[in-house]
């Protein structure tokens, strides 16, 4: 059955804008990623007017992210700079220098995007970095996650708050549809650019971003995929806290508790997700190689349980693996987590 047809969408009002913001009232500076694009200056635009609007608010600081990919990125910078400064918010071109590379460039700029926001937000002694993420990228990042195969934390998507290099990244249009943002800046009569990348259908995302409408069809549009992400985000929660209280079963059940690490025969007992997790969390706590695959994870839990059900008594090592620069030993009485020695280089 196809999805009922929605009038034109509305523009945000004021008194919308003044929830959206609300979160962030007692912030003394927050920073506004604008690239230029119909989001980011809706998000800088709104801002500006929420801000107004309050007394003893937050200093807001635009900042502008040249990356320098595409001719015209540096006019369409000193073009977001004219509207921030009539708004009467200060503006920041940040250029992102040095080689680009050959392949992976959407993740390296976006690495870079945020690398640039955090060190001009230190600058200006922010804690807060605003992104105009909407409902409509949420969807699109639930997508390229379920292509990937994500677990439950990955199919969360973007959460309106998350902690990035020290910062708090905030998203107060993730439950807002894009066609809202560009409804404003038409009545607003403000002006933006659209980057070509973001049709150019040799990246994952434009290639995702042309299925939905097809998607949408079947009922798989914008809104439920992100009150998916809303959905999967509360069962994420509840399963951390089950996490947490196994991790407490565990630290009483052991006698080494000075090693990190877990009794054999309490680990054992534990729901295969809650084993899992508890594999994710102590490999990323003592690992230094990033952040451990699921999958692999996953493949490690399955080769400890084959190795236990084989266990006899003693010590004796049954199985030993290294994970993200962790490494994993089983014995019949113990699952032991240590940094890894260095790899060996070869010639």
């Amino acid at each position: 059955m196809k999805p009922p047809k929605t009038g034109p969408a509305l523009p945000i009002s004021a008194t919308e804008a003044k929830t959206l913001f609300a979160d962030w009232k007692a912030a003394r500076v927050l920073v506004l990623a604008v690239s230029g694009g119909p989001d980011s200056m809706a998000l800088m635009w709104l801002a500006a007017r929420w801000r107004r609007a309050v007394t003893g608010g937050p200093d807001l600081i635009a900042v502008t992210i040249d990356h320098g990919l595409r001719r015209g990125s540096a006019r369409e910078a000193r073009h977001v700079k004219l509207l921030a400064t009539s708004l009467g918010v200060t503006h920041r071109i940040v250029r992102w220098s040095g080689a680009k590379p050959e392949s992976g460039l959407p993740a390296a700029a976006r690495d870079a995007r945020y690398r640039l926001l955090a060190r001009t937000a230190r600058a200006h002694g922010a804690l807060h970095i605003l992104t105009a993420h909407t409902c409509d990228d949420q969807a699109e990042t639930v997508l390229m996650r379920l292509s990937r195969g994500s677990g439950i934390a990955g199919l969360s998507a973007m959460a309106r708050e998350t902690m990035r290099d020290g910062f708090i990244l905030a998203r107060p249009f993730l439950n807002v549809p894009k066609s809202r943002l560009i409804a404003t800046l038409k009545k607003a009569k403000i002006d933006y650019v659209e980057d070509p990348t973001n049709r150019d259908l040799n990246f994952t995302r434009p290639r995702l971003r042309a299925l939905m409408p097809a998607l949408a069809e079947e009922g798989c549009d914008a809104h439920n995929l992100t009150r998916l992400a809303s959905r999967l985000a509360r069962a994420n929660t509840a399963l951390e806290l089950l996490v947490d209280g196994a991790e407490r079963y565990l630290a009483l059940q052991d006698d080494d508790a000075q090693h990190p690490g877990f009794r054999t025969e309490a680990f054992a007992v534990l729901s295969e997700e809650i084993k899992v997790r508890l594999l994710l969390r102590v490999i990323d706590r003592i690992g230094c190689e990033g952040r451990a695959e699921l999958g692999k994870v996953e493949a490690l839990l399955l080769a400890l349980e084959s190795a236990a059900n084989h266990a006899g008594f003693g010590r004796r090592v049954l199985l030993r693996r290294t994970l993200a620069g962790a490494l994993v030993t089983l014995t019949s009485e113990r699952i032991s987590v240590e940094p890894a020695p260095p790899r060996r280089r070869t010639n």
